[in-house]
């Protein structure tokens, strides 16, 4: 649960970090099990499922960028994405009535694991409001060294900004473009087993990771029950069966602000983000 401190400077800053969320068993178990998912995929050779490859993945030396839907493939994962610790602590910042819409784990190698390029997540998934968060999980210790996340401070009050090149959409911002002050990022120093949240309007990024040690995050993404995906749902039934906490409804929360979609899509070949982002002309962490 967050205290009225903690509730506060999530609201004026759009993420917060808390401590020592997972236990030390737990943090094991979860390692335990992405190796099991990494051995697996020496069996993959290309994009496929839940597996998004490095480039230069191979069977001899397997170097997996992000597991797509962790939950929907092991009950630690999905467990987890449903415990009342991290429930309890979106509560204050979102509301009580809680849906989750989607789960990944990004692996990030120490020997050139990918950077994900400056980006507000509300960009590729827009809503009727804003009452949207994602939980990151540290398996492994994250810094700056290791290619930890990065935020920009307040920048979820601030517009939503487009995130196309050349009239399709790629998923990151043009900070020349934009003017955007990247100085004033900060970095989400987390020790393993630490939890951070941060707004679906926040922007954010990573570096890529040369430090040789692994930069392993657990990424849930959570919105209001009230909140409507502009894009649209598939099936109704489904939808509402990611309800978390409350009720379904027919009525939803609009507030004011301008959006984009997410389409033209880019050229891309799979693998979510970072696929969008290769033929991005303007990256900001290509030299990092």
């Amino acid at each position: 649960m967050c205290n009225q401190d903690q509730v506060d400077f999530y609201r004026a800053s759009g993420y917060l970090i808390l401590a020592d969320v997972l236990r030390a068993d737990e943090i094991l178990q979860a390692n335990a099990i992405v190796d099991d998912f990494v051995e697996q995929s020496r069996q993959v050779t290309e994009q496929a499922g839940h597996f998004d490859l490095e480039p230069d993945h191979a069977a001899a030396h397997p170097k997996v960028r992000r597991l797509m839907a962790p939950a929907a493939y092991h009950p630690f994962f999905n467990g987890l994405m449903r415990d009342d610790r991290v429930l309890d602590i979106l509560t204050p910042l979102i509301g009580p009535a809680i849906r989750a819409q989607g789960d990944k784990l990004n692996m990030k190698s120490g020997d050139g694991g990918s950077a994900v390029e400056w980006h507000q997540d509300f960009a590729h998934y827009p809503h009727s409001n804003d009452d949207l968060c994602a939980v990151s999980i540290a398996l492994d210790d994250a810094t700056r060294e290791n290619g930890c996340m990065m935020v920009v401070p307040g920048s979820h009050k601030g517009p939503i900004f487009d995130h196309h090149q050349d009239g399709f959409f790629v998923g990151a911002v043009s900070p020349a473009r934009d003017g955007l002050d990247l100085g004033a990022s900060v970095p989400l120093d987390m020790t393993a087993g630490s939890l951070a949240v941060h707004h679906a309007r926040t922007l954010h990024g990573s570096a890529p990771n040369y430090s040789g040690r692994s930069r392993r995050l657990l990424l849930y993404q959570y919105a209001a029950v009230d909140a409507w995906p502009l894009g649209g749902v598939g099936d109704w039934d489904a939808f509402n069966g990611e309800i978390l906490r409350g009720e379904p409804t027919y009525e939803y929360r609009m507030c004011e602000m301008t959006v984009r979609t997410r389409l033209p899509a880019g050229p891309r070949s799979g693998g979510g983000i970072y696929e969008l982002q290769k033929i991005l002309q303007e990256k900001v962490f290509a030299d990092d």
